[in-house]
């Protein structure tokens, strides 16, 4: 059963992963078109500036969960790398349990507001030519938060399970 539901988990952050990676090169298309356009033709375009603000801003929220997944996140292992697998596992529980969950909690219910008013008024850019729909970008907080949440219930039943067995 737990191998079932972290299977599940992992395979939606692999899902953000693969649509961040694809969402890069439309970053870097969107990019290099700005400034072709300002410095060849000295024409720009608001919505085309702020596109790649919300693709950089997207990656970094949809793909956090993917890079929990593979280990990607920097640690300091200073002290964690010399410990048993055991050892390990029990740092990530408490982790998990003790920091992460409770911040992204936190994030959720303080975004909440916030993302709930934003649609209420159909919230756009507030610069002229800017992108409208900014209440679906910042529903990616909370987007984030469950994201990253969930990828962290995987992380902290895969170790309880280490702890258990051992």
């Amino acid at each position: 059963m737990i191998d079932y539901i972290t299977n599940r988990i992992d395979s939606i952050s692999d899902l953000f992963g693969v649509l961040v990676g694809w969402m890069m090169i439309c970053l870097v298309i969107n990019v290099a078109v700005v400034v072709l356009l300002r410095y060849l033709f000295s024409m720009g375009f608001i919505w085309m500036q702020e596109l790649y603000i919300w693709f950089h801003a997207t990656a970094f929220l949809l793909g956090a969960g993917y890079t929990l997944l593979h280990n990607g996140h920097v640690r300091i292992d200073v002290i964690y790398r010399n410990l048993s697998e055991r050892s390990r596992a029990i740092i990530n529980c408490l982790g998990t349990l003790g920091l992460a969950l409770p911040v992204l909690h936190l994030i959720y219910t303080k975004s909440l507001p916030m993302i709930t008013r934003s649609w209420s008024v159909w919230e756009g850019s507030v610069e002229a030519g800017g992108l409208p729909g900014v209440y679906l970008f910042k529903t990616l907080i909370a987007v984030f938060a469950v994201a990253f949440a969930l990828q962290f219930i995987s992380l902290f039943l895969k170790n309880l399970k280490i702890i258990i067995s051992k």
